[in-house]
């Protein structure tokens, strides 16, 4: 009886239905806010163009434990001049059990950048309107799409390397 159950519970954890996750806390890393070129700025009458850069990455704390950073780059500028660079870090712990590893990836990837976006854009809105500039409201990002198109980059790249590696 008692190796059944164990068998049972074996079961219960490979099986990704049975998954578990969590937010366990949603922090500030790392922030700079930059105007190299003020007080002139809030005299120009250009439309200055709006460059958003995004990277994530991800480290194991502990057995179904991981960190999140988001990264998220905001730079105003004109042709010759820059209005204002924010820079922002969202980070998160996160508790990712029972999953296949692969779903784990995507999820470190896909996932968690979600819940962690709304945080890095609220604080990016903060910045630049207590930096003395309008309002900057950052469009949603899709997250599973930037993650298809890099496994769709990655596959090419994979194909080339393991070829690579049967001829040598």
């Amino acid at each position: 009886m008692a190796e059944n159950d164990k068998t049972a519970a074996e079961g219960q954890q490979a099986d990704p239905s049975q998954g578990q996750f969590g937010i366990r806390k949603v922090y500030v890393k790392d922030l700079s806010f930059e105007t190299p070129n003020s007080p002139s700025v809030f005299n120009d009458q250009a439309s200055p163009n709006v460059n958003l850069q995004l990277a994530n990455e991800s480290s194991k704390l502990a057995d179904n434990t991981y960190e999140v950073v988001l990264r998220l780059t905001v730079t105003v500028a004109t042709d010759d001049k820059t209005y204002y660079l924010a820079e922002v870090n969202q980070a998160g712990i996160f508790h990712i059990g029972g999953f296949p590893d692969n779903a784990v990836s995507r999820m470190l990837a896909t996932v968690c950048p979600n819940i962690l976006f709304p945080f890095a854009r609220e604080l990016v809105s903060d910045l630049v309107t207590r930096g003395g500039f309008p309002q900057l409201l950052l469009s949603p990002v899709n997250f599973e799409a930037l993650y298809a198109q890099q496994q769709k980059q990655q596959e090419p790249q994979a194909a080339t390397d393991s070829g690579q590696q049967t001829t040598h």
